[in-house]
């Protein structure tokens, strides 16, 4: 597998003091990432879990529902126990995208800046 980061570097990178942690948490540009990495992160897991728990009970008090016939033996239940797999994997594909276009590259501008003392 095929990656676009580095091997580590044989020289030690400098360690950032507490207070330069504390000025880039503190900064516009930190804001800006965390507050785009939670507009993104948080109504995709609330989403999901959503998804999860009408599953869940739709299994517990709509039995009836969740056996109707859909094609063949699949039924209602499978259907959408399949298709949580879906979901899950297509999260996980539009999360890395989205990390490796937006979150990625402001991250690692606030690192590089921050191991180089600027």
């Amino acid at each position: 597998m095929a990656t676009e980061t580095p091997p580590p570097s044989k020289t030690p990178s400098r360690l950032p003091t507490s207070e330069e942690f504390v000025a880039v948490q503190e900064s516009a540009e930190f804001g800006e990432l965390r507050g785009a990495y939670r507009g993104f992160a948080f109504p995709l897991t609330f989403a999901f879990i959503a998804w999860y728990l009408l599953y869940v009970l739709l299994s517990n008090y709509a039995g009836d529902f969740m056996g109707t016939k859909v094609f063949g033996n699949f039924n209602v239940a499978m259907t959408l126990g399949l298709a949580q797999f879906l979901t899950t994997f297509l999260i996980a594909w539009w999360y890395a995208r989205t990390a490796a276009a937006k979150f990625d590259p402001k991250a690692d501008a606030i690192k590089s800046r921050m191991e180089s003392g600027e």
